[in-house]
């Protein structure tokens, strides 16, 4: 193109101490030999090129888009910010957040919770954890709850199992009903998790609910006995007493649930939900985490018990 053209030699010096060649006496030349162009032409074309700033904004923009989708689109400013760097892209944060809102991408924001917890009657474990949700091990306390999601098909309910050291979700499961199995399978799986990894000394663990029925069962308080696990259960019956499950319960519904809904059948909660507990495990950031996934902290707790070489 012309103003191609124009572009490259404007201002071209063609010789040591030469004159630089202007706008306007190319844009002369080149009318007389045929290819008329105005120098306002030239300038308006030059005026529509992005700017440095603006060409390095589109590349931080696809890159904050790709971020952004390959974590369920829940990270704001500060995750993306994160990530970014860890990658190797030195960005601002305030640099993240003018393009995410000019681009309309936010974090996720949580909503209400609602309690699905039917108390039980009749004796039930002591209190072992006065509401301090910061063990200071991996396998000294798992939390456990479970919430609903609504379907097409009805209601399906989730509980989970969460170890409160790195916050990792040690075991899930749904199921159609609020039963006692729905619980029991979720505990089933979280014994398995940690027997998988080799690290099923559970001497000095807890298994902390609130005063849910189901929890009260009898195969459920047998399943911890025979597995060496001591129950607990929340004193007062607030829902400050099973706080944490409760946190991971409402992250699950706004990371998950809220924005990727509405929800056809069990099913397609139940693979969504293994994809999303995946990712919260091995990808998510936490800030309690110091930043990292709960499977990387809990690999750089187990890594800083080792015994040294030299030792």
């Amino acid at each position: 193109m012309i103003v191609d053209f124009i572009g490259e030699h404007a201002d071209h010096q063609p010789a040591a101490g030469g004159l630089r060649w202007g706008v306007e006496p190319i844009c002369a030349v080149l009318s007389e030999h045929g290819a008329k162009i105005a120098p306002s032409t030239y300038y308006e074309w030059k005026d529509r090129l992005p700017n440095k700033r603006q060409e390095r904004d589109q590349v931080l923009l696809e890159h904050i888009r790709r971020v952004h989708q390959a974590n369920f689109g829940v990270y704001g400013p500060r995750k993306v910010w994160l990530v970014l760097n860890r990658e190797g892209i030195p960005v601002a944060r305030c640099t993240i957040e003018r393009l995410m809102r000019a681009d309309g991408l936010t974090g996720a924001v949580r909503g209400k919770v609602k309690r699905t917890t039917i108390a039980g009657v009749g004796p039930r474990p002591d209190d072992l954890v006065r509401r301090n949700f910061e063990p200071l091990a991996p396998n000294r306390l798992w939390v456990a709850d479970f919430t609903y999601v609504s379907t097409w098909a009805g209601w399906t309910y989730v509980a989970f199992v969460i170890d409160a050291y790195a916050r990792r979700i040690v075991g899930w499961r749904t199921a159609t009903a609020m039963t006692a199995d729905l619980v029991l399978d979720a505990i089933e799986q979280a014994i398995w998790t940690r027997q998988h990894e080799g690290r099923d000394q559970f001497d000095d663990l807890v298994a902390h609910n609130d005063r849910g029925v189901q929890y009260l069962s009898v195969a459920y308080s047998e399943r911890l006995a025979t597995a060496g696990i001591k129950p607990s259960v929340g004193a007062v019956g607030s829902s400050y007493d099973n706080a944490l499950a409760e946190s991971i319960n409402g992250l699950y519904k706004t990371e998950l649930i809220r924005r990727f809904g509405p929800w056809r059948s069990v099913d397609a909660v139940e693979i969504a939900t293994a994809e999303w507990v995946n990712w919260y495990n091995h990808h998510r950031l936490h800030e309690y985490c110091g930043d990292m996934p709960p499977v990387v902290l809990e690999q750089v707790h187990y890594a800083q018990q080792q015994p040294s070489a030299a030792s």
